[in-house]
C-alpha cells in the first residue's frame, strides 16, 4: 500500500511538473509584451578605421512570465558590412523567431570595422538594430566614432623630422629616433601606442605642446574595460618612452605620457651644462613601475605632474636634477605602492650603486609630496646633495640644512578620490598648499601652470595653480 501510495505521488508531481513545464512554454502574443534593453544607444567609442574594434555587448531582457518570441532581429543597413552581430550564442546578419524564457534574457554582442572616411577628424558611423516582436519594432542604436590614423611600426627617425597634428599615429612595435636625428612633435599631436611598443630616444625629441593644443603620448586602447571604466584608467597598455645616453637637448613641453609599463626612463646621459631633458607644465602618470626613472642624467622638470604609480613615481639614482613647482602623487590604482613616492639612490656612500659616478645633486622647491606610501625614501638627507625647499610633505618632521622652510605633516587636499576614479591633482580651497610658494624659487618657466593659469606674486605649490572655480566641480 505505502509502495502504491509512493508511485502515485510520484506520478502526481510529475504531472503537476509537467503542466507547468507546458504553462511557461506558452509564448505570448500580447502586443504589450515587449523586450527590454540594457541600452537605448550602443556608444563603441572612438574607434580607428580599417581596425576590427573589440567587441562590446547589452543585453535583451524579458521581463513577463511568458515566452518571448522576437519573429526578427535586423540591421538595416547590414549591406554596408560595417557592424557584426553574435545573438544569444548564433553569429549572423538577421535572425528569426528568437525566444527568450520568462523572466530571462540574452546577450547580443557587437563588432565593427569601420572604413577609412578620408579626413583627420572622427566621423560617427551609425546603424539601426531593430527587433519586432508581436508585431512592434523597437531598436537599439549602433554608434562608432570612425578615427582615420597613421600607423607607423617599427619606424626609425634617422633625418631631422616634423609629425604635424592632422591626424592620430598609432605606433606598432616601436618608433626609434636615431642617434643625430630630431624628432619634433607639433602642438596637438598623438601617439597611440599598441601593446608592447615603445618610445627610444637616441637622438632628440622636441614635443611642443601647447595649452590649447597639447601633445599625447598613450595606449591604443579607446574603449572601455567594463561598461563605464574607460581604458585610459588601465597603467601597462605600452612600455613607455626612454633617452639613452647619446641623446641630449631633449625638450617636453604640454605633453602627457601616460598608462606604461615602466614610464619615462633617462639613462647614464653624460652631464653637460645644459639638461639632457626638461619637461615642462607635462604629466607623467599611471606607469606599472616608476612614472619617472632618473640615472646619472641632467634633468629639470617645472611645472609637471608625476604620478600614480606601482612602485614609486619617481625613482633617482645619482644625477644632477632639478624640480620646481611640481606635483608627485601616488593614488595608484591596482596596487599597493611597492616603494615611497620618490626614490633616491646614489646619494651618499650609503646608497652607493658601485658606478663610480658622482652623488647625485638634486633640488625640489616649491613642490607637493604625497599619496599613498611613504613620501621619501630616505628622511635624513645629512651630508648629501639633495635639498627640499619649500615643499608639502607627508612626513612629520622639521627643517634642517637639507629640509628649508617646509609645510610637514601636511595633506595638500587634492580632487583625487581614487575609490571613484577620480585622479585629479589640484588644490582645494582649505589647502595649506595654497599661496604658500615662495615666490622666489618660481623659476621663469613655471610662471604659468598645464592650464595656462598665471602663479602670480603669491603662488601655491605644486604643478597647478588654485583657481576658486574649481569649488563648483
Amino acid at each position: 500500500m505505502n509502495r502504491l501510495k509512493t508511485i502515485y505521488i510520484v506520478a502526481l508531481v510529475a504531472v503537476v511538473g509537467l503542466f507547468t513545464a507546458c504553462i511557461e512554454d506558452e509564448v505570448s502574443t500580447n502586443v504589450a509584451h515587449q523586450p527590454q534593453f540594457s541600452v537605448d544607444t550602443l556608444d563603441m567609442g572612438l574607434v580607428f578605421t580599417q581596425a576590427g574594434t573589440p567587441t562590446h555587448s547589452f543585453t535583451v531582457y524579458n521581463r513577463y512570465d511568458k515566452v518571448m518570441s522576437i519573429s526578427n532581429i535586423s540591421l538595416r543597413n547590414a549591406e554596408s558590412g560595417i557592424f557584426r552581430l553574435n545573438v544569444d550564442g548564433f553569429s549572423g546578419k538577421h535572425f528569426e523567431n528568437t525566444e527568450i524564457r520568462p523572466n530571462d534574457s540574452i546577450f547580443v554582442f557587437v563588432e565593427a570595422t569601420l572604413p577609412e572616411n578620408g579626413g583627420n577628424l572622427p566621423v560617427t558611423i551609425t546603424d539601426y538594430l531593430d527587433f519586432e516582436t508581436n508585431g512592434v519594432t523597437k531598436t537599439v542604436v549602433l554608434s562608432a566614432n570612425g578615427q582615420d590614423v597613421d600607423r607607423r611600426r617599427g619606424q626609425v627617425i634617422d633625418v631631422d623630422t616634423r609629425l604635424v597634428a592632422d591626424k592620430p599615429y598609432q605606433i606598432f612595435d616601436s618608433l626609434v629616433v636615431a642617434e643625430g636625428a630630431t624628432l619634433t612633435l607639433d602642438p596637438g599631436v598623438t601617439l597611440y601606442f599598441h601593446d608592447g611598443a615603445y618610445l627610444m630616444v637616441r637622438g632628440r625629441l622636441i614635443s611642443n605642446g601647447t595649452v590649447e593644443n597639447k601633445v599625447n603620448m598613450t595606449g591604443d586602447r579607446t574603449d572601455n574595460v567594463l561598461t563605464d571604466t574607460p581604458f585610459d584608467l588601465m597603467s601597462g597598455q605600452w612600455s613607455g618612452v626612454e633617452f639613452t645616453s647619446t641623446s641630449q637637448g631633449n625638450y617636453i613641453a604640454h605633453t602627457s605620457i601616460r598608462n606604461t609599463v615602466n614610464g619615462v626612463i633617462i639613462d647614464s646621459i653624460p652631464d653637460s651644462s645644459e639638461p639632457a631633458v626638461t619637461f615642462v607644465n607635462s604629466v607623467l602618470r599611471n606607469a606599472m613601475g616608476s612614472a619617472l626613472t632618473v640615472r646619472h642624467a641632467h634633468v629639470k622638470a617645472v611645472g609637471c605632474e608625476i604620478a600614480d604609480a606601482g612602485i614609486g613615481v619617481l625613482r633617482l639614482i645619482g644625477g644632477n636634477t632639478v624640480f620646481n613647482h611640481c606635483t608627485f602623487a601616488n593614488y595608484y590604482l591596482f596596487s599597493a605602492p611597492g616603494d615611497a613616492i620618490i626614490t633616491m639612490w646614489h646619494i651618499n656612500p650609503d646608497s652607493d650603486d658601485l658606478s663610480g659616478m658622482p652623488y647625485a645633486t638634486a633640488d625640489f622647491s616649491n613642490c607637493v609630496i604625497y599619496g599613498n606610501g611613504n613620501d621619501l625614501s630616505h628622511g635624513d638627507l645629512t651630508d648629501t646633495q639633495v635639498t627640499l625647499r619649500c615643499c608639502s610633505l607627508k612626513s612629520a618632521g622639521e627643517d634642517d640644512a637639507n629640509f628649508i622652510a617646509c609645510l610637514w605633516d601636511c595633506d595638500p587636499l587634492f580632487y583625487t578620490v581614487r575609490s571613484e576614479y577620480v585622479f585629479d591633482y589640484r588644490l582645494k580651497n582649505e589647502s595649506p598648499a595654497v599661496a604658500a610658494a615662495n615666490s622666489a624659487l618660481t623659476l621663469p618657466e613655471a610662471a604659468t601652470d598645464w592650464y595656462g593659469l598665471s602663479r602670480g606674486s603669491q603662488p601655491d605649490l605644486g604643478a597647478y595653480v588654485y583657481t576658486p572655480a574649481e569649488e563648483e566641480k
